[in-house]
């Protein structure tokens, strides 16, 4: 039997994206997970759960199958556009081989068949994010060093962007994409050379969970107006810093 002194052991502020439409259910899952430190962003709806996994950082999906509307196939597979190797439970109430095989042709890691006990999804979760760890195609390296990026600081080994003593906490991503960026500052550096180094691989729908990425570097930087990620369309990015003009009197 796993405690939930060891399941909380097992990660560090894991993040859960919840589309569920029955309520009660919705609410029961997030009571419990929230009870051992998971953070969640439940959703009642597919079109919310989406939104939320725009805006937040999300580490493992628990999609619902059965919704009104769009369903957890077509959820999931929006989703896939925008980051293919966040892992995926589907919650199902058939339990019928055909759906099964159904879900994994949507990318999913994992199923649950309603009704299921809180310790056996928290066990299905450790284990797909497990999975996910062991096949991390990361491969850029964060160096010690904190970098001047206009008026940010870069500490890079934190992983945070620091503005006026005010702190952003970045992704393991995020802040090697902007490691990269810097590293080229002022020069163009190609769509493939990041999915490369920082995804390991280069196809489109990794190219596509990049541009979000990119997104969200942009959100953090446009604070100082000196410092720009530019895109060249179809090719790749350039992150330009200027040096403010001093005007004498």
């Amino acid at each position: 039997i796993v405690t939930k002194q060891q399941i909380m052991k097992t990660h560090n502020k894991t993040s859960v994206l919840l589309v569920e439409d029955d309520a009660e259910l919705r609410n029961t899952i997030s009571e419990n997970l929230n009870a051992v430190d998971y953070k969640v962003y439940a959703a009642k709806k597919s079109v919310e759960g989406l939104d939320y996994f725009k805006k937040y950082d999300i580490d493992v999906c628990v999609l619902d199958i059965e919704m009104t509307g769009i369903d957890g196939f077509a959820l999931a597979a929006q989703i896939r556009i925008l980051n293919p190797d966040v892992p995926m439970i589907f919650l199902t109430s058939k339990g019928l081989l055909v759906n099964i095989l159904k879900d994994f042709e949507y990318g999913v890691d994992d199923y649950l068949t309603k009704p299921f006990t809180n310790e056996e999804l928290l066990l299905r979760i450790k284990a797909v994010m497990h999975r996910v760890e062991k096949k991390d195609p990361f491969t850029y390296t964060l160096t010690a060093e904190k970098i001047n990026i206009g008026r940010f600081v870069f500490d890079a080994k934190n992983m945070l962007l620091i503005l006026d003593g005010k702190e952003q906490p970045l992704t393991r991503k995020e802040a090697a994409l902007l490691k990269v960026l810097y590293d080229n500052k002022n020069d163009l550096v190609t769509r493939k050379k990041v999915l490369k180094m920082i995804w390991g691989n280069n196809d489109y729908f990794i190219g596509r969970s990049m541009d979000v990425f990119i997104a969200r570097l942009r959100k953090y930087l446009k604070a100082d107006p000196n410092v720009k990620i530019l895109t060249v369309h179809g090719v790749g990015f350039r992150l330009v810093v200027t040096e403010p003009v001093e005007i004498n009197a």
